[in-house]
């Protein structure tokens, strides 16, 4: 380990955090896609103490990326001390994405990735890493298929790192997003099959706005076919929601935002929910 970064690596997680850091000694140069959610924040913060100069935190711009995201994820980038740098990508502009069926994911990572390997081209000998954490390779995420096909890295993954443990270790670090709920791109809101489109991440993205402007914070509008809009938050804070709903006003913002059927869904809230629309078949590992 580094003289000048051993009295800022966590003491927590001692063998894993060993692991990260001789994973990420190993490279030269490192760009981190970055999101500014917390597994991202933490691959950049251990680039950035290991890497210094050498380390940069690149995320990509697109109208499935929520409205308030690049400017929290600069101020964190600026927070965590590591370079950062935009690029944009076009995934609106191949009929794959916008087809939307169980697939989506991974042409939306192989133009992320793609861009990112444009991108390096004048850094000579640099991996590109991504914040994926063991538990997510237990869901579906064929994003994960385009990572291995383009050589990207898992760190997290390579430390045996879970998203629990990326949470101890983004607060030991005091990131501010170590409690964040994770934001997923926009285009994961929309049912599969149902076409994404700028007008409907419009909708979902000021539909979730207004939401968490009432003050709910783990939340997802999921579209479906017909404008409708279903509601998930976690199961304690229906009761709250069905108070401020008595009087109609979440019903007519999401009428004014273009949604013609408003659903709260009793289940509550659970990341990916729309994977169970699909018959999912994994490839053999």
């Amino acid at each position: 380990m580094n003289p000048e970064t051993s009295s800022t690596i966590p003491i927590v997680l001692p063998e894993k955090i060993n692991r990260l850091v001789d994973f990420m000694k190993s490279m030269q140069h490192c760009v981190v896609a970055y999101s500014g959610g917390v597994d991202s924040a933490v691959v950049a913060k251990i680039a950035a103490l290991v890497l210094g100069e050498r380390a940069k935190a690149v995320m990509a711009v697109s109208p499935s990326v929520a409205t308030g995201e690049v400017e929290s994820a600069k101020t964190l980038a600026e927070e965590i001390g590591i370079d950062f740098h935009l690029i944009h990508t076009s995934e609106m502009e191949d009929p794959r994405y916008l087809k939307n069926d169980e697939r989506r994911c991974y042409y939306c990572k192989q133009g992320l990735y793609l861009a990112l390997k444009e991108f390096v081209r004048e850094f000579p000998h640099t991996t590109i890493a991504n914040g994926t954490n063991t538990d997510d390779l237990g869901d579906y995420r064929p994003g994960l298929e385009a990572a291995r096909e383009l050589r990207v890295v898992s760190p997290l993954v390579e430390a045996g790192l879970n998203k629990q443990n990326v949470r101890q270790l983004a607060k030991q670090w005091n990131l501010s997003v170590w409690d964040k709920p994770a934001t997923p791109c926009l285009s994961s809101r929309i049912a599969y099959g149902e076409s994404v489109t700028p007008e409907r991440l419009r909708m979902v993205d000021q539909a979730e706005t207004y939401l968490r402007s009432l003050g709910f914070r783990e939340l997802r509008v999921r579209y479906h076919a017909g404008d409708l809009a279903r509601i998930e938050i976690p199961q304690g804070e229906v009761s709250r929601f069905a108070t401020l709903a008595e009087d109609k006003k979440i019903a007519n913002r999401f009428r004014d935002l273009g949604f013609r059927f408003v659903t709260l869904d009793l289940v509550g809230f659970r990341s990916g929910s729309l994977n169970s629309l699909v018959q999912i078949t994994k490839s053999p590992s």
